[in-house]
């Protein structure tokens, strides 16, 4: 275990440091944004039947497909991103302020990406004009992709304020304008270049707004937390599916719950990769260290357990004395690829981490990283199969036989490719913009949560337990 002292030159490290491996993943991470952009062109030009998503019968009446299932797992992210970080806030848990803003900053991502697949779902981008902002003020009362939309802003906004706020702390203490709280580490500081963005991000910034600044992110944080289960992966998405009494694989007030399950082990795989990502990348040992992997992957396990459990709950129901329809539903679920291998790879994951609970020694960082991967991969899939399976199945079908086949599309695959890559890009290019570890993580982590110098305002601020939640 690393024994140096977290120290600001740390966390400006990203911000002055290029090197061959970051010009490689820029390169890998572009080449795949630009590859789906390529095939989003084509589609734009040849229609959505390029996908095969726009004939009701060749896809055994999938209209849905990828998109939808990449849209929702995105939009899980997002959303169980957010939950963490204003979980350190509100309840104290210091143990992962280090990963705080890595998470803040991945529902920002997740959510860019989850908006794009509603865009590139529609076939045709001027509809979000002229169908849904030209006529809000009726499609918000009955059209759910305006719903989508609706919550999807409301939410950006919110972790864009909630990190802009935070950031302000961070950016005056790291400038030449507070020498005394920012001396020159390593003779690094804040980029130059970057002034003018700086001076947006701390416009009308004085000494006396740090207790102002902390109560603001505190309700921030709280609205987050309440909002979660009501909208977003908690609400207003699974309903646009659980409300629909002819598809038997999707209705039911089960999905709420479960949905709320899959964000978040969604999240916190993506906030071990990203942990590691940094770690390693950043000799960051002392900053993000092995208890924090610890502490994630016992939280990732717990929210595993759920996952399995919710799944169980909708089987025995689906399974015990069902109509008909449900039947059918059910026995897909317990025969198809696509949704039993994912249950393996999930209980596999909970598996491994209760027996590193019970024998500490089969910990590790590796481990840990293909738990995450496990984790996302398998959730991709399984929401991927949950569209497929409600228009598989439904109540009453339009079309004779039994129920089509569908596999992706190139175009949809490398949507999947382009994401990844999208989301890559904006770690890579924000990296080198702001700090993407707070200052008060630092702070904390080496005991100093307080200084002697003569900005006595801040000084009392960060004493604030607020703060150091």
């Amino acid at each position: 275990m690393s024994t140096k002292t977290p120290s600001e030159e740390d966390i400006l490290r990203p911000m002055h440091t290029f090197t061959k491996k970051y010009v490689i993943l820029f390169v890998i991470s572009a080449l795949a944004l630009g590859a789906f952009l390529v095939g989003w062109l084509y589609q734009l030009d040849q229609g959505m039947a390029v996908t095969g998503l726009s004939d009701w019968g060749t896809g055994g009446g999938v209209t849905w497909g990828l998109y939808i299932g990449a849209f929702i797992w995105w939009v899980g992210i997002a959303h169980g991103g957010i939950i963490l970080s204003a979980a350190v806030r509100l309840l104290g848990m210091d143990r992962y302020m280090p990963v705080a803003r890595l998470a803040e900053m991945l529902t920002l991502a997740g959510l860019s990406a989850a908006g794009f697949y509603i865009i590139v779902h529609m076939g045709r981008p001027d509809r979000m004009v002229t169908s849904v902002i030209g006529h809000y003020h009726i499609t918000v009362n009955n059209s759910p992709l305006v719903w989508d939309v609706t919550v999807i802003t409301a939410y950006f906004v919110l972790t864009a304020t909630y990190l802009g706020l935070t950031l302000r702390y961070d950016i005056v203490r790291l400038r030449d304008q507070l020498p005394s709280f920012a001396p020159n580490v390593g003779g690094k500081q804040l980029p130059d270049l970057l002034a003018p963005v700086y001076n947006v991000l701390t416009l009308g910034y004085t000494k006396a707004e740090d207790k102002v600044i902390d109560r603001m992110v505190w309700w921030v944080a709280l609205a987050i937390i309440i909002m979660a289960p009501l909208l977003l992966h908690g609400g207003v998405i699974p309903w646009l599916f659980a409300v629909l009494p002819n598809y038997p694989s999707w209705f039911g007030g089960i999905q709420g719950p479960q949905f709320l399950t899959i964000a978040l082990t969604s999240a916190i795989s993506g906030v071990i990769l990203l942990s590691y990502a940094f770690r390693r990348a950043y000799d960051w040992d002392h900053i993000i260290t092995d208890d924090i992997f610890r502490g994630l992957l016992l939280w990732l396990g717990f929210f595993c357990l759920l996952f399995l459990w919710l799944q169980l709950q909708q089987l025995a129901t689906g399974s015990f004395h069902p109509t008909t329809d449900h039947a059918d539903a059910t026995a897909s679920k317990l025969s198809h690829p696509m949704y039993v291998v994912p249950m393996l790879m999930v209980l596999g994951v909970l598996v491994y981490i209760f027996a590193q609970t019970i024998r500490p020694a089969l910990f590790s960082k590796g481990r840990a990283i293909a738990a995450g991967l496990l984790v996302l991969t398998a959730t991709l899939v399984e929401k991927t199969y949950f569209v497929l399976s409600g228009f598989w199945y439904p109540s009453f079908s339009i079309y004779d036989g039994s129920p089509g086949e569908y596999f992706p599309s190139v175009i949809e695959l490398l949507s999947i490719a382009g994401t990844i890559g999208m989301v890559t890009l904006f770690f890579l290019v924000l990296s080198k913009v702001v700090p993407v570890v707070e200052l008060h993580a630092v702070e904390h982590l080496r005991g100093d949560h307080g200084h002697d110098h003569e900005h006595e305002p801040v000084e009392e601020s960060a004493e604030q337990p607020e703060v150091e939640a």
